[in-house]
């Protein structure tokens, strides 16, 4: 039974996508676009409301980006009911706790209908502005590759992680 796997994919979905929506709503409320220093240049808080996808790629292609999420979602729900793997479920709760959060951005910030403007903060060196759900989707892809790369089953068998 994959009961446990799921629970591990839900939550790790779940808190990132609280994580996400709370550090946005901080960044709301206290920052602006005049970058704020944490660690001199090397890491900066600024607020910025992205229209595009990461490099500001996209940016007229909200509604294609908002589709490509909601599609990739139901991809990691349909495959998420078959996860046997532990590493593998909490890959794919980061890659969902991640799609939600920018797509609850694109869905409920203006303008809305799937095109909202999803809001970045942090800055590094010669690196766009991302989120917390940018940092999640990231790691997700990394984690995914290395499990690919480790020949980590997706269906636990014995002897697997």
């Amino acid at each position: 039974m994959n009961y446990l796997q799921r629970k591990w994919l839900a939550a790790t979905a779940l808190i990132v996508f609280a994580i996400d929506y709370l550090t946005k709503v901080a960044a709301l409320n206290y920052l602006s676009d005049e970058p704020k220093q944490i660690i001199g240049s090397l890491l900066q808080f600024r607020l910025v409301f992205n229209s595009g996808a990461a490099f500001n790629l996209a940016s007229s292609g909200t509604i294609f980006l908002s589709s490509f999420a909601i599609i990739i979602a139901g991809v990691i729900f349909y495959y998420g009911r078959s996860v046997r793997s532990n590493p593998w479920a909490i890959a794919l709760g980061l890659a969902l706790g991640g799609i939600f959060g920018n797509l609850s951005d694109r869905i409920f910030r203006t303008p809305g209908a799937l095109q909202g403007e999803v809001i970045d903060w942090i800055q590094i060196p010669n690196w766009p502005v991302f989120n917390i759900a940018d940092m999640s989707v990231v790691s997700a892809a990394i984690l995914i590759t290395f499990l690919s790369w480790k020949n980590v089953p997706f269906t636990k068998g014995k002897g697997d992680l």
